[in-house]
């Protein structure tokens, strides 16, 4: 009797054991549905969240120099540029930004004559930008629907200065800057000056002023500087260095030459000795960026894409 008492309890228990496993088990598969299911939906709702702050930018404006070759004008000689990117407003004070710009800057000096030096240069710029809006901004009905704002970041830049010469009666053509070292880079004769890089940081910063049209559009206009660490986006920076050295310093030694001192097309026969300050190394070259933009809210634009799966 003793032993079948025993074992009705054993089988009891086994009983209930069993129970417990299958209800466990049970509840690590609903729980591998279900994970899945509310984990898409959390990262739905932040991908909804950042296409509903975030906006499509497209630019177009101008570009302009500001250097040896233009005795510091701001305003001097803007070219066509034009860009892209990405804005995220995280909040009605604060916005974050990635752009691609294309422009070109070039100058002819006009101030002093007798040097005679030009140059220009297509220029490739991506920059990480913040913005602060000086009063609330935003869709909101306590927001404002325009505010000036101001901006400041970090870019790299590309550029090429390139100079126009004479190839023969009517003909002219163009010579890239740099691999000739006009002011002596990369001589024996000066071995401090160093072939420089043509892709660099720069500092951006400027004012602007933007503008919803309606929930998913916007207009801006933006005035900025860009602040370099680079006195060669002329290609001009110290001093004139001789014809003899660069005509000894590569094949293209006697195009260097003629690229480097252009007074004798001015006055013929002159020649500025070795020495003779050719431009000023004590300030590094700017350029400048303004345009007009078009926001589009990326969440009219790509919100149809969103996964309609998980629903319940």
């Amino acid at each position: 009797m003793q032993f079948c008492e025993m074992d009705r309890i054993s089988g009891k228990m086994k009983e209930g054991i069993g129970k417990a496993i299958r209800k466990v088990m049970l509840a690590c598969v609903s729980m591998a549905f279900l994970f899945p299911c509310s984990t898409f939906h959390t990262l739905r709702a932040q991908r909804q969240d950042f296409l509903s702050r975030s906006e499509l930018l497209l630019r177009g404006g101008g570009m302009n120099y500001i250097g040896d070759l233009n005795d510091q004008s701001v305003f001097s000689l803007p070219r066509l540029a034009f860009g892209g990117g990405i804005r995220y407003n995280y909040n009605n004070r604060w916005s974050f930004r990635g752009e691609v710009a294309f422009g070109s800057v070039e100058c002819k000096e006009d101030y002093n004559k007798l040097r005679n030096l030009s140059f220009k240069s297509d220029i490739f710029e991506v920059s990480a930008l913040a913005e602060f809006n000086f009063s609330p901004y935003g869709p909101g009905a306590t927001e404002r629907l325009w505010t000036p704002y101001l901006f400041g970041g970090l870019a790299v830049f590309h550029y090429n200065p390139m100079a126009e010469y004479s190839i023969g009666p009517g003909e002219t053509s163009w010579a890239e800057l740099q691999p000739l070292g006009t002011e002596g880079q990369g001589t024996v004769e000066y071995p401090d000056r160093k072939p420089y890089t043509l892709t660099q940081l720069c500092l951006p910063f400027g004012v602007g002023v933007k503008a919803r049209l309606g929930k998913n559009f916007s207009v801006a206009v933006e005035y900025g500087f860009r602040l370099t660490w680079t006195d060669y986006l002329d290609d001009v920076s110290t001093t004139y260095v001789g014809k003899e050295v660069l005509e000894a310093h590569s094949a293209d030694g006697a195009l260097a030459a003629t690229l480097a001192d252009r007074s004798s097309e001015v006055v013929e026969g002159y020649e500025n000795a070795p020495g003779i300050k050719r431009g000023d190394d004590s300030l590094d070259d700017w350029y400048a960026y303004f345009h007009i933009s078009v926001g589009v809210n990326l969440d009219m634009l790509f919100g149809w894409m969103r996964s309609k799966r998980c629903k319940y």
